[in-house]
């Protein structure tokens, strides 16, 4: 599998990446500069609180996400993306234009002004940003993809942070409308470079009321639902990041008692930890979209973010203020480690629920979608300045925001994975596959991209459908005995990966048919069926006969039929050797190597039992 980085060597994303990545630091730089600004240099232009003034600013730049984002979306699914986000840049100048202005006049109203415009600009240009990709990437390709998005949003954050800040400190307003208009050109100069990105429904007719637009791009999404889970599970997210990334200027100078370097260091930890996580996607997904990986994010933006509550000091620490004296503290040390950690947790998260949403949406309406993203994760930044502001009322201070914060995450956390038990299926295949085994496949790309087919494996162990599921790109359907629905924790994965249940005739001859019947609905619906024909998991480690079951699938529901064959099970805890199954724990150790092999398809009126058997004992080889 090639790196996710041979991407950035092809037009069909470096010059999108580009665009996006200056528009994010654009975007930084300014806000940065401003609420530094406003933070240790207020009296310069305001006699706001600097608290008050860092909380509710992001409101001000998110807040045309919530207004527009929906009418936003139908303009990218209507015109080119391509020609978009060239206005966008466009529209960028001519804001940076303001507030170079707003810098030089000392003008809070045109400085508010322009941060709200430029929030309005970015509106537009996020439905393209996220509906480009699928369109010109392929499926295995979008999580690498995100992953550089997300790394390199978030390294321009930090960047742009860094810089505005940095220029504050070191460079007049004119300096810094400079730099502003500056890199608003650089943004628009790559926009040119980006191909031709044709709109899905150019005829569509625009609903140019903000209202009922919005109310009709959020009754879509929530029409997929594990779209609109994953929607909210993002929008979560950002209610989290926004509430510390708000804070940290007041935090890094009224709790820790740093000056603007300080701050500088704070948000450069956190950036480089996002950047971190979301490039690590690429590597622990394999190259597919992985959600198992979400709930790994969760557990971490909840343990690193309480440990960072334990880690503030009570008592400010006596320093001189700069980043040497800061870094002289061994707390503070575990503080930035908490820091990097909690990002790096949050690119773990984001990362698979971005991919997965653009596989799972209508790639017609994939702006929409991504619109009715940030309709939602507009409407939890707000509520995080209001939550922030509500929870400072009630005499919490900064290290306890932070500290219900990150319990709350957990409870939400919870909440959608009972919802969703997909992602707590994918997160225990994934630790299945990661830690008890060392999982290698060949051939797996006989598999179907899309549409309906049969999958045929030999039956070795009492997991073989969960490593069958962490191999392949595409959600599986297996036909399992129903005694093992019995099970408790391999029967609550098995029903959450809606396996179908299956009785012999002279056992329960109505959930025989039953299961036949739901076999064949689910291959009329262009899924993919799994199946281990043996009927049984062997007990000697040999192939036993396959039954006439797949025989009677194929003439009722024709479709292909791929053999697969797992190598390297026999004799692990989970298999039958020396007695039964899960009866001698690290029976083989940890990490131990397991295969998937699998063969070309055969057509339906070629896969008999025995053809089919002959191609999988030949796929598996001497290897048990």
């Amino acid at each position: 599998m090639s790196s996710q980085f041979h991407l950035l060597k092809e037009i069909r994303f470096r010059p999108f990446f580009m665009t996006q990545l200056l528009g994010a630091l654009n975007d930084n730089v300014f806000k940065t500069a401003l609420i530094t600004l406003l933070t240790f240099r207020a009296g310069s232009i305001t006699d706001l609180s600097p608290a008050l003034l860092a909380t509710v600013l992001p409101g001000v730049f998110i807040l045309p996400f919530f207004l527009f984002s929906a009418t936003c979306g139908q303009i990218a699914d209507k015109y080119d993306r391509a020609r978009l986000a060239r206005v966008t840049k466009l529209l960028e100048i001519v804001v940076m234009v303001l507030g170079a202005w707003g810098f030089i006049a000392a003008s809070l109203p045109a400085l508010v002004l322009a941060l709200f415009l430029m929030g309005t600009q970015s509106t537009l240009f996020g439905p393209v940003k996220y509906a480009y990709l699928p369109q010109h990437l392929k499926d295995g390709e979008l999580v690498g993809g995100n992953g550089l998005v997300e790394s390199g949003t978030f390294l321009a954050i930090l960047g742009g942070q860094i810089f505005g800040a940095w220029l504050v400190g070191n460079s007049s307003a004119e300096g810094i409308a400079a730099v502003v208009i500056a890199l608003a050109l650089a943004g628009w100069w790559y926009s040119r470079g980006i191909p031709l990105s044709p709109a899905p429904e150019p005829a569509m007719q625009l609903d140019w009321n903000p209202l009922s637009a919005t109310r009709d791009n959020l009754r879509f999404a929530r029409g997929n639902r594990t779209v609109w889970l994953s929607l909210l599970g993002i929008s979560w997210f950002w209610f989290y990041g926004a509430t510390l990334l708000a804070q940290f200027p007041v935090y890094a100078s009224d709790v820790l008692g740093g000056g603007e370097g300080v701050f500088i260091l704070l948000l450069s930890v956190f950036s480089v930890g996002v950047g971190a996580g979301s490039l690590a996607c690429e590597k622990l997904s394999g190259g597919k979209v992985e959600i198992g990986l979400v709930p790994f994010g969760a557990i971490g933006l909840t343990l690193f973010g309480i440990d960072l509550f334990f880690a503030t000091p009570s008592v400010m620490p006596a320093y001189d203020g700069s980043v040497a004296g800061f870094l002289q503290h061994a707390a503070h040390w575990r503080m930035l480690i908490d820091i990097v950690l909690l990002g790096a947790a949050g690119g773990l998260y984001i990362v698979p629920l971005y991919a997965l949403i653009q596989t799972r949406c209508e790639r017609s309406h994939a702006a929409r979608v991504i619109a009715a993203n940030n309709i939602v994760n507009a409407g939890f930044m707000v509520g995080s300045a209001l939550v922030s502001l509500l929870l400072f009322k009630a005499g919490l201070d900064i290290p306890q925001l932070f500290l219900a914060t990150a319990l709350f995450n957990a409870v939400v956390a919870i909440y959608i994975y009972t919802l969703v038990p997909e992602f707590l299926l994918r997160f225990v295949v994934w630790i299945l596959v990661h830690t008890v085994y060392r999982l290698d496949t060949r051939g797996l790309d006989n598999i179907p991209e899309d549409g309906p087919a049969v999958i045929v494996c030999n039956h070795v162990s009492f997991v073989d459908a969960l490593v069958i599921t962490a191999a392949c790109r595409r959600p599986i359907r297996f036909v399992m005995d129903h005694r093992i629905f019995r099970t408790p924790l391999l029967g609550f994965l098995f029903r959450s990966s809606r396996c179908i249940p299956i009785a012999p005739a002279k056992e329960d001859p109505v959930l025989l048919e039953r299961a036949y019947d739901s076999v064949a609905a689910a291959l009329d619906a262009g899924e993919l069926v799994g199946l281990f024909p043996e009927g049984r998991i062997t007990d000697t480690g040999e192939l036993h006969p396959f039954r006439p079951g797949i025989t009677r699938i194929v003439n009722r529901t024709p479709v292909r039929v791929v053999p697969l064959a797992l190598r390297g099970l026999w004799g692990s805890f989970f298999s039958r050797k020396d007695g039964p199954a899960m009866s001698r724990p690290l029976r083989r150790g940890l990490f131990s190597r397991i295969e998937l092999i699998g063969g070309p398809a055969l057509a339906p009126d070629a896969a008999t039992p025995q053809a089919l058997h002959a191609r999988v004992a030949a796929l598996r080889g001497d290897h048990r």
